[in-house]
């Protein structure tokens, strides 16, 4: 946790430079929107307006979540270590949309009940799953913080690789419930108002999914100002992963996408423990549960892609990917002003 200290402000410089850069193309001022703005925002983490992110990866936490046992889910929790498999080897959501936009995936158990055999799997494991947390605390605070380095000790390695941009997935049946939880807390609302049927719940189900998240507030009283604290009691392994992830790329100066809500709920926790790692995310998607949008705001940043997505893996975030090269063709290769008799556009007031 001691490498959080080594977080500084992006680069400024790079970000006038890129912005510069779009200004000069033959078009009307800021007209590709949030896509520049994301442009931007990397040149100001790799410390150049010359954007590179050919080099790219989704990184999948997987774990499990012992609030499962109050009803809260459709399923089990024996499938997330199935899909766990499935990513790992290459055969599920998120493979299938990373080889369309030639993204490596890498896949790390860090606390299913069940580890499973498969070679592809990176065996980071905190647990064997988090404790009930409507009956206390979902893990130590010792764990919760082996899960943040593990995070970002992910993110070093693939920094060492040559990475120039990494995403966030997650695998864990029950998150959406840890996640709701956070949300509630870190957005001080009503626990209804944030909480979602997840991967489909019945209106029975999200009755309980609701009601076993009001008993896990009350029974841990989370303190919002504490938010390793606030991951301890109502977090997951994987949840706690990504929020290594998010503070990792601050650490390593690479940027990472948020996805989906569980992501998005990791990435305030992370903004909670170090501020400055705002500057080194982006936000691909506004997820279709309800605390996304919330989460993202109270980070700061806008999603570019508003599609009601709720799959999960970090699916959503890969449809980031695409739509990134396609404005960096733009970025680099459009005629400028410079080259043609087209007057300048000016900013107006």
């Amino acid at each position: 946790m001691e490498r959080i200290r080594q977080i500084r402000p992006a680069d400024k410089t790079a970000y006038a430079l890129a912005k510069a850069r779009w200004d000069s193309i033959a078009k009307p001022l800021g007209s590709f929107g949030l896509l520049e703005e994301a442009v931007q925002r990397i040149a100001a983490v790799q410390g150049t307006e010359s954007v590179c992110i050919d080099r790219r990866a989704v990184i999948v936490l997987c774990a499990d979540h012992g609030v499962v046992a109050q009803g809260v889910t459709q399923c089990g929790s024996e499938v997330t270590a199935e899909c766990a498999c499935a990513i790992a080897q290459g055969h599920s959501n998120v493979n299938a949309i990373a080889e369309s936009c030639r993204t490596q995936v890498i896949a790390a158990d860090l606390g299913m009940v069940t580890a499973p055999e498969c070679d592809r799997l990176l065996n980071r494991r905190i647990g064997s799953g988090t404790r009930d947390m409507t009956r206390g605390a979902a893990m130590t605070r010792e764990q919760a913080e082996a899960a943040i380095v593990t995070g970002m000790e992910l993110v070093r390695m693939q920094k060492e690789q040559g990475m120039q941009l990494l995403l966030t997935g997650e695998m864990g049946i029950g998150n959406t419930t840890a996640a709701s939880a956070l949300a509630a807390v870190l957005l001080g609302l009503p626990v209804r108002e944030v909480t979602g049927r997840g991967a489909g719940l019945s209106s029975e189900g999200l009755t309980r999914k609701i009601a076993a998240i009001e008993r896990a507030i009350a029974v841990n009283q989370p303190d919002p100002a504490d938010p390793v604290g606030l991951l301890q009691k109502l977090g997951g392994f994987e949840i706690a992963g990504m929020t290594g992830l998010f503070l990792g790329g601050a650490v390593y100066r690479i940027p990472v996408v948020i996805d989906g809500v569980i992501s998005a709920a990791a990435a305030a926790i992370a903004c909670r423990i170090a501020p400055l790692c705002r500057d080194y995310l982006l936000a691909s998607h506004c997820s279709g549960e309800p605390a996304g949008q919330g989460l993202l705001r109270m980070i700061g940043l806008e999603p570019v892609i508003h599609a009601g997505l709720r799959l999960g893996e970090g699916t959503g975030g890969l449809l980031l990917v695409p739509l990134l090269d396609s404005t960096l063709a733009l970025y680099r290769n459009a005629h400028r002003f410079e080259d043609t008799s087209i007057e300048r556009y000016t900013q107006q007031q």
